[in-house]
């Protein structure tokens, strides 16, 4: 597998416009062999396959990505290869962007997406939506923690709550992108205490390597995010986990849930693959069968098992539907939040 970055990404543009319009123009003039554009699925892939995390490396789209093509590689699924690549900007709009401008019709490319991703839709100005993509699997779900640095003074979430709830601004909380689920969390939490939306002292980062150090230097007092992503820290000793965002105790890991805490508050994220558009039926099959190979492989429940994240497996036709329900209700609750009107 190979790790590329957001120059490799630049660099590689001309090729990408020129495969597209070569394919265009071979539609056009009809010399494009099989119109039905189909790569049978004894024959897919016929090229690498490249995962686009729309973040900067370190956080929880850049640790599915590459979580994916080390599945796809070393479990046995393809031998074409994979690459991961980072897009990062407008809370994962400008991947989207990308990834839907340059890859029209390539099965070869897919793109990493989640809940935070519906959201950000709504705040941008993203001239594209998931609508302009072809969903092909939801994979995991996966639940926040709340931390504060290991010599933070406080040691519960309650302790952390009262403060909270006594001085709303005097918490500086960290966490993804603005309108993403580490925001709905702390924002339910501050409904849950009383306080109003507009006086949360939130902070975004647009990913993990730039959230931990921001954490551990103190910068800011409590954090929101994937478990996955503070656990290295945790078991270090580095940071203070105060609880999760889960409905139920999540095995080996000790620290309560926020209900049982005493807050009536949990959320979950989830993350999936999405295709570029104008990709045939056959290619989608292909792809989604492709999926659920490594979906099977040791490597990818071992991944689950490593990362905490739960098995969330849900494909095709389905998963498109569930994306349009997940537009619905996210657009509304940031509504009612007062982060879009």
């Amino acid at each position: 597998m190979t790790i590329s970055t957001t120059k490799k990404v630049r660099l590689a543009l001309a090729p990408r416009w020129a495969a597209s319009l070569a394919v265009g123009l071979l539609a056009l003039t009809g010399c494009g062999g099989d119109s039905g554009g189909g790569e049978s699925a004894e024959e897919y892939p016929s090229e690498t396959i490249e995962v686009m995390a729309p973040a900067d490396p370190g956080g929880g789209y850049d640790q599915t990505a590459r979580s994916i093509a080390r599945s796809l590689s070393e479990g046995g699924v393809i031998e074409t290869g994979s690459e991961v690549y980072n897009v990062p900007g407008a809370s994962g709009t400008a991947g989207l962007t990308q990834f839907v401008g340059e890859n029209a019709g390539n099965p070869h490319q897919l793109m990493v997406i989640g809940k935070i991703l519906v959201g950000a839709i709504q705040q941008t100005d993203a001239q594209v939506s998931l609508a302009d993509t072809t969903p092909i699997a939801r994979l995991t779900a996966e639940y926040d923690a709340i931390v504060v640095p290991a010599a933070s003074e406080y040691e519960t979430l309650e302790q952390l709550m009262d403060a909270f709830e006594a001085d709303p601004g005097s918490i500086a909380w960290g966490g993804g992108s603005v309108g993403g689920v580490d925001q709905i969390l702390v924002a339910q939490l501050a409904d849950a205490v009383g306080v109003e939306p507009s006086e949360i002292n939130y902070i975004p980062y647009s990913g993990g390597g730039e959230l931990t150090p921001a954490i551990l230097s103190g910068d800011v007092a409590a954090a929101a995010s994937g478990l996955a992503e503070f656990q290295d820290q945790i078991d270090a000793g580095e940071m203070r986990l105060l609880a999760v965002s889960s409905e139920e105790p999540i095995e080996g890991i000790d620290a309560p849930t926020i209900i049982d805490a005493g807050y009536d508050v949990s959320i979950a994220n989830w993350r999936g693959l999405v295709a570029p558009p104008e990709i045939s039926d056959e290619q989608r099959d292909a792809v989604i069968s492709m999926v659920e190979e490594m979906h099977a492989t040791e490597e990818w429940q071992e991944t689950l098992t490593a990362n905490n994240w739960d098995d969330f497996l849900l494909t095709g036709d389905e998963f498109g539907e569930y994306l349009e329900a997940e537009d619905e209700n996210i657009t509304q609750t940031l509504t009612d939040l007062g982060i879009i009107e």
